[in-house]
């Protein structure tokens, strides 16, 4: 049986198979998981913001038009945790100063992350949401360009600045 892209499948999706929509979840719900546990720390609320993303993915499915899946789901998920804390009564400084847990210790029990992980912790939620889209997830720099509204060539720029900085912050507290 020949694979479907995304892409295909969320057409399909958008046209009313539902059944489809399973296929999407395997693919993409750990992905989509993972970034809001890594962006929030908590993950209880990761779990019902990756619930919710999906609700709205079937919700508003008939605003997708034939664009990057991955785009069009992360965008979702981004706004999606960006209207939590918004309703929730905590500002810009207040994100800012969250930190999250590190996922990879608990997952690769044998490697420490934890100096890596405390370095992201650091970083503004922007330049952390982009490293973690582009180095942990690997969305390209047209897909992520798309996600923050910007263009793939300052989106580049902005990864390699930010990837300086890390490198610069981990080596520093070596």
């Amino acid at each position: 049986m020949e694979t479907l892209t995304d892409e295909v499948i969320m057409q399909k999706v958008a046209s009313g198979n539902l059944d489809l929509l399973k296929e999407l979840f395997d693919r993409h719900h750990k992905h989509v998981f993972n970034f809001l546990y890594k962006m929030s720390g908590d993950r209880m609320l990761s779990e019902d913001l990756t619930q919710d993303v999906f609700y709205k993915l079937i919700k508003y499915r008939g605003t997708y038009k034939n664009g990057s899946f991955v785009s069009w789901l992360f965008t979702i998920a981004r706004n999606n945790l960006n209207t939590h804390f918004s309703r929730n009564h905590q500002n810009h400084e207040d994100i800012e100063m969250l930190e999250y847990k590190s996922v990879a210790s608990e997952n690769l029990a044998k490697e420490d992350y934890s100096h890596l992980q405390s370095v992201l912790n650091k970083l503004n939620p922007e330049d952390r949401e982009l490293i973690i889209l582009n180095r942990f997830k690997e969305i390209k720099y047209e897909d992520l360009a798309e996600i923050v509204g910007s263009t793939p060539g300052a989106v580049k720029t902005k990864v390699c600045r930010v990837l300086k900085k890390v490198k610069q912050m981990y080596l520093e507290t070596l």
